[in-house]
């Protein structure tokens, strides 16, 4: 990867960055200002995770209001069927349009406290293309999904997500971001695969800082992807290096984008744990120049 070559001769970068709600006041002002350090990199959305079984619904609605209200970006509120009838859904999606939000990530979602298999609510939408249709009939949503490029877990092959994702995208979703991961080859495959099953939305790649690469990893078990050797070689030794974890942290950024642009992706969904500066570092390396922010 060269510095120097990056930003010659190339499309502008395209970006969206992915938050959560805060559990507490202290949370919230570190969001916050992540929020606005990243806010100058004009993303084309900004995503609000919701917990396992709709745990932070209420967090999740006054975050992305907060937004609409008081920033220039434009966000998208995650939204799980699972443990909900549908009313309350379909309420919560009307709350949604209501307040402006024009834009959702439709999902399955995990179990209350992440336990057990995943099992529709009796009164609720069956699965992820059921809840986006749903989402369809009540108002015009953007609908962005998730894809799984090393398979979903609960998944018994990479042809049944494939399956599942034009499902989703028949049924009126207009993205797909992926699950995080490492080896830029996997997405590559995975959206050669998708176009051969007749798929023609954008497949946006998923990114993540590494800078806690055991939490990272312990994330990845859980997720269905992969962490390379490679990548855990890079932090051998640094467990009390914070300062070089996180200059590592955004070259392997940088250098994933530029291999996936090269692979003919143009769109890259980050995940920011709120915190904002890998995330800001990788883009500014790779050519994104932040704009003045109306007050």
């Amino acid at each position: 990867m060269s510095l120097r070559d990056l930003p010659a001769n190339r499309h502008p970068l395209k970006v969206s960055f992915e938050f959560s709600p805060p559990k507490t006041a202290e949370a919230e002002e570190a969001l916050w200002r992540a929020i606005r350090r990243l806010e100058p990199l004009a993303p084309a959305f900004v995503s609000v995770t919701y917990g396992a079984g709709g745990s932070t619904r209420d967090r999740t609605h006054a975050t992305v209001k907060r937004i609409v209200d008081e920033t220039t970006l434009s966000p998208a509120a995650h939204l799980t069927c699972v443990a909900s009838p549908r009313c309350e859904i379909d309420e919560i999606v009307q709350r949604y349009w209501d307040a402006g939000v024009r834009h959702i990530v439709a999902l399955r979602g995990d179990m209350p406290n992440m336990e057990g298999p995943y099992c529709p609510h009796p009164e609720g939408y069956a699965s992820t293309p059921d809840l986006i249709a749903g989402i369809r009939h009540l108002a015009p949503f953007e609908v962005s999904v998730s894809a799984y490029p090393e398979r979903h877990p609960d998944s018994q092959s990479l042809d049944h997500d494939i399956d599942l994702l034009k499902r989703k995208i028949d049924a009126g979703a207009t993205r797909a971001l992926t699950q995080f991961g490492f080896e830029s080859d996997h997405v590559a495959r995975f959206r050669d695969r998708a176009v051969d099953a007749g798929i023609k939305v954008p497949i946006v790649p998923g990114i993540i800082p590494t800078t806690n690469i055991n939490g990272i990893a312990r994330m990845a078990t859980k997720a269905g992807a992969s962490v390379p050797e490679w990548l855990l070689w890079l932090y051998e030794g640094l467990e009390t290096e914070s300062d070089t974890r996180k200059i590592v942290a955004a070259a392997v950024l940088a250098e994933q984008v530029t291999e996936l642009r090269n692979r003919g992706f143009d769109q890259f969904h980050f995940y920011t744990l709120n915190q904002a500066d890998l995330t800001y570092a990788a883009c500014r390396i790779l050519g994104l120049q932040p704009k003045k922010v109306s007050s």
